[in-house]
């Protein structure tokens, strides 16, 4: 198991001025480097990854002062009106015809080749 580089409470300032509250480690994604923040929040604990060009502040602190933190910062991946918006959306028909027929090979030819 590789060794972490580093594990901190922290509160870290992002890029687009979101502000995150949590437990701060490194880690490896497909073989680029990212900041993993687990954030305790009202639903659980939400798991977060970020590029570290898009920090740009980490201020460690204790864990109490992360906890008591995020509790007030009640982080989102997507906003409510976003979740709102998507389950009001229709789904396609299962009764509706598909842009490609098996049965046509899209070249318009008969079946001796003509």
């Amino acid at each position: 198991m590789p060794e972490k580089l580093f594990e901190l409470w922290a509160i870290l300032e992002l890029m687009g001025h979101r502000r995150l509250a949590g437990k701060v480690t490194d880690a490896n994604i497909g073989g680029g480097a990212f900041l993993r923040i687990d954030i305790s929040a009202k639903e659980g604990m939400i798991t977060q990854y970020y590029a570290p060009g898009s920090v740009y502040c980490i201020t460690p602190t204790t864990e109490e002062m992360a906890r008591l933190a995020a509790a007030e910062m009640e982080p989102a991946p997507i906003s409510k009106w976003e979740v709102k918006e998507l389950m009001q959306r229709q789904l396609p028909s299962e009764t509706a015809k598909p842009h490609y027929q098996p049965e046509d090979d899209g070249f318009g030819s008969d079946d001796n080749g003509n």
